[in-house]
């Protein structure tokens, strides 16, 4: 069951709806080749996502942020929760090669992601080839989606992988993400393993091809500095859980969450007044085998009170509608005495 127990309002037009989106890895070596206990790596996560706006999703490693891109595009199959396109059920109402012309991902490791053995035109043209269109014409959408992300087809299309850099590979794997003309694009740490020069270049490639081609995103990063660049609005997930999400601004601003709050202390600052004497969050997040009762962060939590080990918090909207946290201490009359600061 998800977190949340309540509907958060729903944005007004959401291109993407996710509802109680579940994923439990069996562990096998028990008893006579018995599964040994679950992982549950995702465990009822449900957001929507409005057409054209930006999604950051963040929290630690470990949390469920790459699973959840997994699932949406079925390169994982969810064992329960409704993936919803243009209000459509996928599975149910749209199939999952249709869904996956809407929505297309960029993954972080630039090289893996490419076949060695495909020259860049033919890894782009790939795609539209197996989908039906003819070699001519996927060639033609390589060499124009090629110069679309800043590569000249002359120099570029007839080169393998390991010819190119680092950035310059993942320019080539969002130009192939862009060959079905997707909708939705999600990026798993995409820019994480360029420098930052690099990083930069990418980012702003990104918000260009968003502008031109009215893109919707799913941004996963570490990065809390690159994802208040980028993000309209910011998830924030712990132990395969969603535990606040709103709009950046709001969210950087006012973090509702003890987690929101402790991820955003630990961003470095170079302001010398603003140096962080004492670690905002210690510990390592617990075992998802075998999860805390109630809030799975109270165990790591400085606010934590009795009833947050008893049971899961609902979600709490907060001055903004579309701002909500999932904590014990926004809720009225669950015996939480609060966290010491207005919401």
């Amino acid at each position: 069951m998800s977190v949340f127990a309540t509907e958060a309002p729903a944005l007004k037009t959401p291109l993407l709806q996710i509802n109680d989106l579940t994923k439990h890895f069996a562990l096998n070596g028990g008893f006579l080749g018995r599964a040994a206990g679950v992982v549950r790596a995702v465990d009822g996560v449900s957001f929507d996502v409005a057409g054209g706006e930006t999604l950051g999703i963040v929290g630690e490693s470990g949390c469920g942020k790459s699973t959840t891109a997994r699932l949406l595009v079925d390169l994982i199959r969810p064992d329960s929760g409704q993936v919803v396109i243009d209000g459509r059920l996928v599975g149910v109402d749209m199939s999952v090669r249709e869904m996956r012309r809407h929505m297309q991902m960029v993954f972080q490791d630039s090289y893996a992601s490419l076949n060695p053995r495909m020259t860049m035109e033919d890894a782009i043209a790939f795609g539209p080839m197996v989908n039906g269109e003819s070699k001519a014409r996927a060639l033609g959408l390589a060499h124009e989606l090629l110069a679309k992300v800043g590569l000249e087809p002359v120099r570029f299309a007839g080169r393998y992988p390991h010819e190119l850099s680092g950035g310059q590979r993942q320019r080539v794997n969002i130009a192939r993400a862009l060959a079905f003309s997707p909708k939705i694009v999600i990026l798993d740490e995409a820019v994480s393993a360029l420098d930052k020069s690099v990083e930069a270049q990418v980012l702003n490639l990104l918000a260009d091809l968003k502008s031109e081609l009215n893109l919707t995103y799913i941004f996963i990063s570490h990065d809390l500095n690159v994802v208040r660049h980028i993000s309209d609005r910011v998830m924030v997930m712990y132990l395969g859980q969603v535990v606040e999400i709103g709009p950046v601004n709001s969210l950087y601003a006012q973090p509702a969450h003890p987690y929101t709050r402790a991820l955003l202390g630990a961003m470095p600052s170079m302001d010398p007044d603003r140096r962080t004497m004492e670690a905002p969050l210690a510990g390592d997040p617990p075992n998802p085998i075998n999860p805390p009762t109630g809030c799975r962060f109270h165990t790591r939590c400085k606010f934590a009170a009795e009833v947050c080990s008893q049971s899961q918090p609902i979600q709490h909207i907060l001055a903004d509608a579309r701002h909500y946290a999932a904590c014990h201490a926004y809720t009225p009359g669950s015996g939480h005495p609060g966290l010491g600061m207005s919401s």
